[in-house]
């Protein structure tokens, strides 16, 4: 049987869309990506949460969990600067971004700048970043 609390928690997650793909598109969720998606969720209700694992288009290895991009609508953000949006986001996976996630990309909106845009930014390819790729003076 389940409790009136978690009844009440299913009907509010309903009400939103959350959508999740792994690297590559695929539908695996990592442990680094449900720890994300868990605590956007628990700090920010969002209306909506995109999270995308881009650590396939970066010279990591297979199955990483390293780099991000999250679009995340919450009526939190009404009446904050974009910095103050990132700093909550920030604030939310601290223990993530100390440790596996390299980069995040974040779209922070409110639900009218979402309903005006309702997209997430695609990233530019991934141009390798290693110092061994490019020439030394």
């Amino acid at each position: 049987m389940l409790s009136g609390r978690l009844v009440r928690r299913l009907v509010s997650m309903a009400g939103r869309v959350c959508l999740s793909r792994g690297s590559a598109g695929s539908a695996t969720v990592g442990p680094v990506e449900a720890a994300i998606r868990a605590k956007l969720e628990q700090a920010l209700n969002p209306e909506v949460l995109e999270l995308r694992n881009e650590s396939g288009g970066h010279a990591v290895p297979p199955g990483s969990e390293t780099h991000f991009r999250v679009a995340v609508v919450s009526a939190r953000f009404e009446g904050l600067s974009p910095l103050q949006r990132h700093r909550l986001v920030h604030d939310a996976l601290s223990e993530e971004l100390a440790g596996p996630v390299h980069a995040l990309a974040i779209q922070a909106r409110t639900p009218a700048q979402w309903r005006e845009n309702p997209q997430l930014d695609a990233s530019p390819p991934c141009l390798g970043g290693s110092k061994k790729t490019r020439e030394t003076p």
